[in-house]
């Protein structure tokens, strides 16, 4: 008979079944209970929850971490009822079910507070891996096991780590952790305690870890600074290779600490005194000096004239010749040059050099060399609508205006006479060196040309006089008075009064002609025609013979004059 000291078995089913709202035992499925352990054989522990029957759970559920032990007789523990009976008429337990709920428990409160949880990489699933958070099994992407790609994760796996809960799902089971969200925000926690240890302005040790094209990353200690390559050095540094590697120790100085993105700016230069210092007095304006070429560019080219200190030569003061062409062409990498300073600003840090300047003006050499009235020669270089340009001593051009090409033809016609490639000879008429120009003239050395005095001043216009046919060209007769006399041009069209007259091949070098003066150029030199004579000689016989009851014909009047003429 039971007592109030003693309750039975029923009275402890009644309480029970009271305590889970009086379910029976079916109350009993899928809850977490406590139980006590009656015996221990094979392997498994027999344990009593308070159901009809007692239910068997496998010893190595109560050992899956370290330092757990196999539960004795008289233990009380707690354990998942899946089935209040199965098949053979036992309890159906598990203890591993049981530290899952609970574990599910604690980390829904751990995740709704942020903090952080304890688990253990066990395995490895598509994607990443799983974690045992003392029970319930979480995701761990690939991507968020570390600050940066761990190529091997074996020295993680079955280790006691902190996580961060990311998002879960008890309804579904998913939990997804981060273990490099909790390594971002210790490594934040401990930059934030070594930021404040340091100072703008402080010289320190670190040790090259990573070398970019921009600069290098520093580690002062537990904490990365960049040493940009525009503070390595004050002279050019093309790659941050050729100052530092790494494993290299250097020193450097804090230049500037953001306390926003706890970023840190360091440099080398700083601990070097500034070349910059003095510049303007020590280079002044129109001091020459050599430098290396240090970098070409499309508008110039970067002059090192000492280490730290660069000058510009701008593209139009590298030639005093060649003009619009790529720096390149004038000047390479590495070559030493003699330039000028042009201009120093020492607070832009910035100088202008001239390399053109350090040189002699070619303008001014050729006027020395070859004043005006001289003789030169020279290949056509180019041939325009209004002249010749001819390359001349010193790399530089010289132009023929068509005008003074050739006495006694249209500039047109000059122009047509030369080509390109041509060599010529041709005389200096001016040199403005300050416009960079030099005037030739091709004509003023043609044999009779005018002198100052006029050479053609003894003949008048509408005068007869007997030419010699000094050559023969496509656009007429270069003549002359005499044999010392003017020269001058017959052109085509006035070879003859009709068309087949008009051919300049009838005639030879050598033969003589009668032609009428029918002006003069600017130069004094005259122009001859065939066809004005003729013209001339028409009028005057008629003037002389002809009559208007005469009865004879113009044949008749010409014949008459000509025979007249000749007697």
């Amino acid at each position: 008979m039971a007592t109030a000291a003693n309750p039975t078995r029923a009275d402890f089913e009644a309480m029970l079944n009271e305590q889970l709202g009086g379910a029976g035992d079916e109350g009993f499925e899928g809850r977490v209970v406590k139980g006590t352990v009656t015996n221990v054989e094979n392997g498994f522990a027999i344990i009593d929850v308070g159901l009809k029957s007692e239910g068997r759970v496998d010893i190595k559920e109560f050992m899956r971490g370290e330092g757990d032990e196999a539960p004795k007789i008289g233990d009380e523990v707690e354990v998942f009822v899946d089935r209040v009976e199965n098949a053979d008429g036992e309890a159906m337990l598990s203890r591993d079910r049981a530290r899952r709920e609970a574990a599910w428990d604690k980390l829904e409160s751990e995740f709704g507070e942020g903090k952080r949880v304890e688990g253990r990489i066990f395995g490895r699933v598509k994607g990443g891996f799983t974690v045992d958070l003392d029970g319930a099994v979480a995701f761990l992407p690939g991507s968020q096991v570390d600050i940066r790609p761990v190529r091997d994760v074996t020295p993680l796996m079955d280790m006691a780590q902190p996580f961060q809960i990311l998002k879960m799902d008890r309804r579904r089971g998913n939990i997804v952790v981060s273990r490099r969200a909790v390594l971002e925000e210790t490594r934040a926690e401990q930059r934030s305690e070594l930021i404040d240890k340091l100072a703008e302005g402080q010289v320190i040790d670190g040790v090259v870890k990573n070398i970019t094209d921009y600069g290098a990353f520093v580690d002062l200690g537990g904490i990365d600074g960049l040493l940009h390559v525009t503070d390595m050095s004050y002279k050019r540094v093309n790659h941050p290779s050729e100052m530092i590697e790494i494993g290299q120790t250097v020193t450097v100085q804090i230049i500037r600490i953001n306390e926003d993105t706890q970023r840190i700016s360091l440099g080398m230069k700083q601990l070097e005194s500034d070349p910059w210092d003095g510049v303007a007095a020590k280079y002044p304006v129109g001091m020459k000096m050599t430098g290396t070429v240090t970098n070409i560019t499309e508008y110039g080219a970067f002059v090192e004239i000492e280490p730290g200190i660069e000058g510009l030569v701008h593209v139009s003061e590298m030639s005093w010749t060649k003009k619009n062409v790529h720096p390149g062409k004038i000047v390479s990498t590495s070559q030493e040059v003699e330039v000028m300073v042009l201009e120093v600003d020492s607070e832009k840090r910035r100088i202008s050099l001239g390399l053109k300047q350090a040189q002699r003006n070619p303008w001014e050499e050729f006027a020395e060399k070859h004043p005006v009235g001289s003789k030169v020669s020279g290949e056509v270089k180019n041939a325009t609508e209004f002249g010749l340009f001819i390359g001349l001593d010193g790399d530089v051009d010289g132009m023929v205006h068509m005008s003074d090409i050739a006495w006694g033809i249209s500039g047109e016609d000059a122009l047509a006479l030369h080509r390109k490639g041509e060599q010529v000879e041709a005389v200096v008429l001016d040199v403005d060196t300050d416009k960079e120009r030099i005037s030739l003239g091709m004509k003023q050395l043609e044999k009779g040309a005018p002198t100052e005095a006029g050479a053609g001043s003894s003949l008048r216009k509408g005068e007869t006089v007997t030419v010699t046919v000094l050559e023969v060209r496509d656009g007429g007769l270069e003549v002359q008075v005499g044999e010392d006399g003017a020269t001058g041009f017959i052109k085509r069209s006035d070879l003859g009064r009709d068309r087949d007259e008009q051919r300049p091949d009838r005639f030879q070098p050598g033969a003589k002609v009668d032609a009428m003066v029918t002006g003069f150029d600017r130069s004094k030199k005259p122009n001859f025609s065939i066809k004005a004579r003729q013209i001339a000689e028409e009028k005057e016989a008629v003037a002389q013979f002809g009559s208007s009851d005469s009865g004879a014909s113009l044949g008749d009047i010409l014949g008459e004059a000509l025979k007249k003429k000749e007697d």
